[in-house]
């Protein structure tokens, strides 16, 4: 009986604890109204400055290495024992070697400047082809200022900053059933995103296409000199089966517009109203739950201050009554 007794005082308790909790949230309602009102629109505001951003995107699929030339087991071992790879590209991770060029300031400082890729992608170069929610440019007009950053950059400086900008705009991605590698760039300028897909899908292909050209090269002149100095006739035959897969394996490498790789589909200007981003309702919606919660911590927070601050001059008065 005396237990049951205390639940009800316990039940009792936290209902007068839930009393006191909302008739503190509602006596301070025009608080969190005010506040509330203030972030979500500062967020609307945020969401109206930022403009859309698109991406453009092609889909390719490593070359099909079924037909490459094949070779009789002395010259295979002949080729395994010297380290040479007959196998083509097929047997390489493409995906991986686009990301790792996409990650390397090496390649892309060469690309920067020959494409003026800085120009390109400079602010004052692209306004004219943002798009923004409703077609309303004024806020971001209002915000964005007219004051230039006057400060002298050195031409490495404006390549390595480009760089990492383009870092952040350029991904490539595998699906795993398929085999598919996606190579995709995300701007605010819907015409940049597939000159950049264009650019680097060429370039990578092209530096990748002559670094394998360049092994095979070195590869053939070294089998040559090894031909004349050869006196034993099943290595010459071995030797020359190898030279004539070699050659082969070059002759292949030129078929096709891109080395390794086909361009299941090309690159588009993306569609004006085919963004991927700002999710502007987002922004806002989470800025406004946001700010709810935020506006009830600090009510509550300035109550417990108030509490406190109260409780410390009974003390003193207590104190002093007492002394």
């Amino acid at each position: 009986m005396m237990q049951r007794e205390d639940n009800v005082q316990c039940i009792e308790e936290d209902e007068i604890d839930l009393r006191e909790l909302f008739a503190t949230i509602w006596a301070n309602k025009f608080t969190i109204m005010g506040l509330s009102l203030v972030i979500t629109s500062l967020a609307v505001l945020y969401a109206l400055y930022k403009p859309n951003i698109y991406t453009s995107q092609s889909i390719l699929i490593p070359k099909d290495q079924g037909g490459k030339p094949s070779i009789g087991g002395g010259a295979a071992a002949l080729a395994a024992m010297a380290g040479v790879n007959l196998g083509g590209g097929g047997d390489l991770d493409i995906a991986s070697l686009f990301k790792s060029l996409l990650a390397d300031y090496a390649f892309n400082k060469p690309l920067i400047q020959k494409y003026n890729l800085d120009t390109m992608l400079a602010q004052k170069n692209i306004e004219k082809d943002l798009v923004f929610a409703a077609n309303q440019r004024s806020v971001y007009e209002f915000f964005k200022g007219s004051k230039e950053d006057t400060k002298v950059k050195t031409k490495d400086e404006i390549d390595f900053n480009t760089f990492k900008k383009l870092k952040s705009l350029l991904s490539v991605s595998t699906d795993k059933e398929s085999g598919a590698i996606t190579l995709s760039a995300k701007f605010e300028d819907r015409f940049v995103t597939k000159k950049l897909v264009d650019i680097y899908l060429k370039e990578m292909s092209d530096y990748i296409k002559r670094l394998d050209l360049k092994e095979i090269d070195e590869q053939v002149r070294y089998y040559e000199q090894e031909l004349q100095h050869a006196k034993n006739l099943d290595l010459k035959a071995n030797i020359n089966e190898l030279l004539s897969t070699l050659v082969k394996k070059k002759v292949l490498s030129q078929a096709g517009e891109f080395y390794m790789v086909k361009q299941l589909t090309k690159s588009q200007v993306p569609y004006i109203k085919d963004k991927a981003g700002p999710k502007r309702a987002l922004i806002v919606i989470v800025a406004f739950i946001t700010s709810i919660i935020l506006g009830i911590f600090l009510v509550f927070f300035k109550e417990f201050l108030k509490s406190d601050i109260d409780e410390e001059s009974e003390d003193e008065q207590y104190k002093y009554i007492n002394g």
